[in-house]
């Protein structure tokens, strides 16, 4: 994440070697910090040949500071104070993993504001006040890294910002919501309704006793909102990502996208136009036969579109302890490395220097293009033509016509599959349907993702 060092011409005899301990705080000791403490504890040798130091945890900051005793016993001192932790002289790097933009964000900048390092996993802090954080870490000179914080396990900011370096990207593309994924899977392998699907989500810890952010689309907007900023240098833009969650999503639909040949995700999808980007989360049909329509579960993946490189695709675990603290500790590592690095070289925080930003406008949610899935209730399976003509009538491209098949259970209903059309001329299109006699019901759309090369 961060580039290491040029390698002086001076001999290496005579220059003193790096091997100070990278003396390291952290602010929450739940999922992610004690995986993180595990993960440093068990393969410390293999980390610090890695980091060319030892990292040691030093101090922990808990709300219950019984629990994190029984986590890092009495090696790791203590505090209820977060801020001792930010603040601390003896500490080189913050760990933030408690989570939250209020508390959160006065930790981070306290940090900064003293010298240190900062390493999060928290998207929503950043996603919403990244711009504020990152300006402050330029100014002192200090790194934020933040891996952990988009695709757990999947070192997808590392590909875009090194990997990818050389490339041109243009559309950036994923499933980076660990419980809606492990829903929709649920709701096509064992015909679940969302209901049924979310309740098991829960009772098998995949998702919150409150899983707002989650099945609403705004965790998988904070990610998507970092990776738009990696992949084409423009700043974090989440107040104008367009976010469509899973609540709506009917049962019939998914079985009607199979019927069809696709399956139903919830993706995240940044794309470069001429105009501008589009930033959006939705629940989409992609090819049954594509790679992402097999990632199952609460996996993760992302794959990205870039003029040398061609189609790539990352994949991994989207939650879990040690995968998340992967990430954290893989973070520290880089943090170890930029000893005696003049900040001027580090790898910019969103992989543009800031002088070089590109200010691209998002796209209003009427301007995108993109194909559609219909399904439309009709009186009776006759009106499949009257559909048809109206879509014609409205200047939408119609490509596939279909019935649904009985067994989805839902009555006469018109599957219809377009070309690439605006959402705005789609809109109107659907407001004139759902005013014509042979329509019983309210006509669903979903966005179709081909994800081609």
């Amino acid at each position: 994440m961060y580039r290491d060092p040029v390698e002086s011409l001076e001999p290496l005899h005579s220059r003193p070697a790096v091997n100070r301990t990278l003396r390291v705080g952290m602010i929450g000791i739940g999922t992610v910090g004690s995986g993180t403490f595990t993960v440093l504890a068990r393969n410390q040798a293999d980390i610090a040949a890695r980091a060319g130091r030892p990292i040691e945890l030093v101090i922990v900051a808990a709300r219950n500071l019984a629990r994190a005793a029984g986590v890092v016993g009495d090696s790791v001192a203590l505090t209820a104070d977060a801020m001792q932790v930010a603040t601390h002289p003896d500490v080189d790097v913050v760990v933030e993993v408690a989570g939250g933009t209020g508390a959160a964000r006065d930790w981070v900048l306290a940090a900064i504001a003293h010298g240190k390092h900062v390493v999060t996993a928290n998207k929503a802090l950043l996603a919403v006040h990244g711009t504020e954080i990152f300006a402050a870490a330029r100014e002192q000179g200090v790194a934020v890294a933040y891996e952990g914080a988009v695709a757990v396990s999947i070192p997808i900011i590392k590909a875009l910002r090194e990997g990818l370096a050389a490339n041109r990207i243009e559309w950036v593309a994923g499933i980076i919501n660990g419980t809606t994924n492990f829903i929709l899977s649920k709701m096509r392998d064992e015909g679940l309704d969302f209901a049924a699907a979310l309740a098991q989500a829960q009772a098998l810890g995949y998702a919150e006793a409150d899983p707002t952010f989650d099945i609403e689309g705004i965790d998988a907007a904070h990610k998507l909102t970092l990776l738009a900023a990696n992949a084409f240098g423009m700043p974090l833009r989440f107040a104008d990502a367009q976010i469509e969650g899973i609540t709506a999503l009917q049962g019939v639909d998914v079985a009607c996208a199979e019927q069809l040949g696709f399956r139903i995700k919830l993706l995240g999808v940044a794309r470069r136009q001429a105009a501008g980007v589009e930033l959006r989360v939705q629940p989409v049909l992609v090819p049954a036969d594509h790679l992402m329509a097999h990632v199952k579960g609460s996996m993760n993946a992302v794959m990205v579109k870039s003029d040398a490189a061609g189609l790539t695709m990352y994949y991994g675990a989207g939650a879990g302890s040690e995968q998340t603290a992967s990430a954290v500790i893989a973070d520290l590592v880089d943090v170890a490395r930029l000893d005696g690095v003049d900040a001027a070289r580090h790898v910019p925080h969103l992989g543009v220097h800031a002088h070089a930003t590109n200010a691209l406008a998002v796209l209003p949610r009427a301007a995108v293009h993109t194909s559609h899935y219909l399904r439309v209730p009709v009186t009776a399976v006759s009106h499949i033509q009257a559909v048809t003509a109206c879509l014609v009538e409205q200047r939408v491209p119609v490509r596939q016509v279909a019935l649904a098949d009985e067994k989805a259970g839902a009555g006469a209903q018109v599957l219809v599959l377009t070309g690439p059309v605006e959402q705005g001329t789609l809109d109107l299109a659907v407001h004139a349907l759902q005013a014509r006699a042979e329509v019983a019901g309210a006509v669903v759309t979903l966005r179709v993702e081909s994800l081609e090369a």
